[in-house]
């Protein structure tokens, strides 16, 4: 599997990967090291301006080194997380201070730079120099997650250990740094957070999580709890006079009850029937679906938490792969399973569809 994954992944990096950045193919180590530090807690789309504008002001470290503090902070304004701007500055003194402007070459040395992390020293080093160190980052813990069907949460301390060696191991030894830049491109435009392109995914015939129904539920979280405000998209997949349930296992809340098939995302999505058609579509390669209710949002508050849900519902010509290892209840017996209020509360304001 470790082989087959990291041989299909080159193959769609070298024949279809078009995501187009400008430090991408870059083998200065400085020029990497400042877009990794822009783009520790910043979009790409914004952080491309501020990358481009820095290395017109300051093209090398030692112009970074030599820059005024108030001149530099000007041209951070807007990024936020000032630290690492300070640690910008700082570490490219120290770099020109004492290694005469040579950005250092080995991993370990790397890693001991003000503000670089595991991450940033793993890109740099594979990236500028070509060295086997291996990129995690949320994409990574996604693709790898769903692609081997794990669901060793990936914010524990576990998780972390786990994925950083699975990521070493599918690493392509030969050349890490196109595999790095590989596998980062592919989580963030097609095995992507929220609707993936699972439809025409060329690793979608070995995926796990595709071939179990798990997409949507992989990566976990061990710290979903923690968070306010949740926004949960049910879909109630109909066909032939019967609804798609599952049951609640995790450690979360409504333990033990039961739901429809459940899309959690990070804000509330303004579906209609075109983005319903075009998500089924990408996501489960459902073309021949009729979208027969869209709800408003429901809430439900909890102790800790607001729990916001929407519910669309969807007729089936036939069952797709995706849905195959979900239950499937008669719609006459759904009353009799224990679901929480959320979902009774749905189902008690749209009592048409049901007996």
């Amino acid at each position: 599997m470790e082989k087959i994954f990291t041989r299909i992944l080159m193959k769609w990096h070298y024949r279809s990967n078009q995501r187009e950045m400008p430090w991408k193919g870059e083998k200065d180590p400085y020029k990497i090291w400042l877009s990794e530090v822009i783009l520790q807690q910043t979009r790409v789309a914004q952080g491309w301006q501020y990358y481009t504008r820095f290395l017109e002001k300051y093209p090398t470290i030692r112009h970074l080194a030599r820059a005024n503090d108030l001149d530099v902070f000007k041209l951070w304004e807007g990024l936020g997380y000032y630290n690492r701007c300070k640690n910008l500055l700082y570490t490219a003194r120290e770099i020109v201070k004492e290694q005469k402007g040579i950005f250092p070459v080995k991993y370990d040395e790397i890693l001991a730079l003000k503000g670089v992390g595991p991450y940033t020293a793993a890109a740099i080093a594979s990236f500028a120099y070509n060295q086997p160190y291996a990129v995690v980052d949320g994409n990574v813990f996604r693709v790898l997650a769903r692609f081997f069907g794990i669901d060793t949460p990936i914010d524990s301390a576990e998780g972390k250990n786990f994925f950083t060696a699975l990521a070493g191991k599918v690493l392509a030894q030969k050349d890490p740094g196109a595999f790095n830049q590989a596998i980062m491109d592919f989580g963030a435009t097609v095995c992507k957070p929220f609707s993936p392109a699972c439809s025409h995914c060329p690793l979608q015939k070995e995926c796990v999580a595709f071939r179990e129904g798990l997409v949507n539920r992989l990566p976990v979280k061990e710290k979903t709890l923690l968070r306010k405000q949740r926004w949960f998209n049910y879909f109630l997949f109909e066909h032939q006079g019967q609804l798609l349930v599952h049951c609640r296992t995790a450690k979360d809340i409504w333990q033990n009850l039961y739901e429809f098939y459940l899309l959690e995302t990070d804000e509330l999505i303004r579906w209609d029937k075109t983005s319903v058609q075009n998500w089924l579509k990408e996501q489960a390669g459902i073309r021949k679906a009729m979208v027969t209710h869209l709800s408003k949002p429901l809430v439900q508050q909890l102790t800790h938490q607001q729990i916001k849900g929407q519910f669309i519902r969807i007729q089936l010509s036939s069952i797709p792969p995706l849905l195959n290892k979900y239950s499937w209840q008669p719609i006459e017996k759904i009353r009799e399973l224990p679901f929480p209020k959320l979902i009774t509360g749905y189902l008690d304001t749209s009592y048409s569809f049901l007996p």
